[in-house]
């Protein structure tokens, strides 16, 4: 995976000086550089591109360390704040790294450096690294995340699963939407293999290899808890990750005519397909209100599986 750079450049200064060598005019007066933004005024725009009111109830999202205001001139994405990717992000000199997955999602009682989520902590904190969560909203969020994989997929008329109850229309987890044209569902599985990065776990199928599909549905991340959803848009099958043993049993006996057909594929990979997008996206809005920030993306692989062995 190669990072993404949305390096936001200023205009060049005039020299300050007129052909008569007094005090420039004021059509040539200097022009100023783009400033980098405080932590603060980049939350602002983290928050006008995925609001914290689009989280699900249950999720931790925000900023998990850091102070307003640091002023930030480098910021890295990353599905994951493992320790891994934490030093990456330190060693490049970003002030700010922004995750999808929470670090702190369910209760600690320490965050002594004896503990993984201590060290990640202390590590962040004397770095002098801000860490941000972008997660659930990330997720509905025009834009989010599967809204990125239906993209990817060439999918049109793209609409949510389920809408999001403080969002737009558009907004919610999940989405579906209709291929250009028919194909088998081998087919479409090579699609979706050939979007995603290269993990050990690759894309595991369900249904019949030359079956034709068309209306698709997508949750990026975990997504067998809108099987009822998924069933009631009529999709030919559905792409989502972590597809555990029974809920995939119980939906192929459910099943109409064997409809919908499963892709299972990494939670990892499904979620990074979003960051490049996010990191044009944050780009965008920060060099509109005249900052200068360098973004990139994280190159760490933290899927955690590393192989795979299959029949044959």
């Amino acid at each position: 995976m190669e990072p993404v750079d949305t390096d936001v450049t200023g205009q060049e200064k005039h020299d300050g000086e007129n052909h008569d060598g007094g005090a420039p005019s004021g059509e040539e007066a200097a022009v100023e550089r783009p400033q980098a933004p405080t932590l603060g005024e980049l939350l602002l725009a983290v928050e006008e591109l995925w609001p914290e009111s689009l989280a699900e109830n249950w999720d931790e999202v925000g900023l998990v360390a850091g102070h307003p205001s640091t002023p930030v001139t480098r910021v890295m994405f990353a599905v994951d704040p493992t320790l891994e990717v934490i030093d990456e992000a330190v060693a490049w000199g970003a002030e700010l790294l922004i995750t999808h997955h929470p670090l702190l999602l369910r209760g600690v009682t320490t965050v002594a450096a004896t503990t993984p989520k201590g060290r990640a902590v202390h590590r962040l904190i004397e770095s002098g690294t801000a860490l941000l969560t972008v997660h659930t909203n990330g997720d509905s969020a025009v834009g989010g995340v599967s809204d990125v994989l239906a993209d990817a997929l060439g999918l049109q008329d793209v609409a949510p699963l389920t809408v999001a109850a403080n969002g737009l229309p558009e907004e919610g987890i999940g989405r579906v939407g209709d291929l250009a044209e028919a194909m088998t569902l081998g087919d479409f599985a090579a699609r979706v293999f050939g979007i995603l990065p290269s993990v050990a776990g690759g894309v595991r199928v369900s249904g019949d290899k030359d079956g034709l599909v068309r209306r698709i549905a997508v949750c990026g991340g975990a997504g067998d808890s809108l099987f009822n959803e998924v069933r009631a848009s009529n999709a030919d099958v559905y792409v989502t990750a972590d597809l555990r043993h029974h809920p995939a049993s119980e939906a192929r006996e459910a099943a109409l005519n064997g409809r919908p057909y499963l892709v299972d594929v990494s939670h990892f990979a499904s979620e990074w397909l979003w960051l490049p997008a996010a990191a044009a996206a944050l780009g965008n809005v920060l060099a509109d209100q005249g900052h200068d920030v360098e973004i990139q993306v994280s190159t760490t692989n933290s899927d955690p599986w590393d192989f795979i062995l299959t029949p044959g």
